[in-house]
């Protein structure tokens, strides 16, 4: 069994920070890929940043400059630094994770089941 654990939301002004945390624990033998998702009223589910490796990273668009994703290996835990938010990061972000079964498996993928970020005055 496989769980994602997901912390951080909430809300927030304008212009304002948020940090959400995602937690991986089970049983797996190496994470391939962490990141973060989002999905608006309405939207698709959306890629807003992914860390492979430990050390290489994709923003979208929207949020680069803005957001920073990282991860601590040891602790199977990765983050999402949101700086500089506006109205429309509004959403339901999850935590998303490609997990190898074992040390040779193509990698699985699993998802949390979401915290809410709203931005508003």
């Amino acid at each position: 069994q496989v769980q994602l654990a997901e912390s951080g939301g909430g809300l927030v002004q304008p212009g304002g920070s948020l940090r959400l945390s995602c937690a991986a624990s089970g049983s797996f033998a190496s994470i391939k890929t962490m990141g973060w998702y989002r999905q608006g009223p309405g939207e698709e589910r959306e890629q807003v940043a992914t860390i492979t490796g430990g050390t290489s990273t994709n923003y979208a668009d929207s949020v680069k400059g803005r957001f920073t994703i990282s991860r601590d290996n040891a602790k199977n835990t990765v983050y999402l630094q949101m700086n500089s938010l506006k109205p429309e990061d509004t959403a339901v972000y999850y935590c998303y994770a490609a997990l190898r079964r074992t040390p040779w498996d193509t990698p699985y993928d699993y998802w949390g089941q979401g915290t809410q970020v709203t931005v508003s005055s």
